[in-house]
């Protein structure tokens, strides 16, 4: 088997800097940590997500609603009912 040796690890980092520069390997390092941080909190967030979701057992799937019915009748334009009389409209 052909495990990583410590030289491997040696030549990886000369390549790094000669590809990189030293100058700019600070920078990088730094903006690869607040990469993984970003990318960790929304992983986070991502289960949270998916538990806040979740239905426990004997839970209904769907929150009851109760059917709402209108105190009167509404009449639609071009209907050709009336309203019951019984009451003031009548001219007296």
């Amino acid at each position: 088997m052909n495990a990583l040796k410590p030289w491997h690890i040696v030549v990886l980092v000369i390549v790094i800097v000669l590809l990189f520069g030293a100058k700019r390997l600070p920078d990088l390092a730094k903006s690869v940590g607040q990469s993984l941080k970003i990318f960790k909190n929304e992983v986070k967030d991502l289960s949270g997500d998916d538990k806040d979701t979740t239905v426990k057992p004997g839970e209904p799937t769907v929150a009851p609603t109760t059917p709402i019915t209108p105190a009167e009748p509404v009449q639609q334009p071009g209907s050709t009912t009336h309203p019951p009389s019984g009451g003031s409209n009548t001219p007296s």
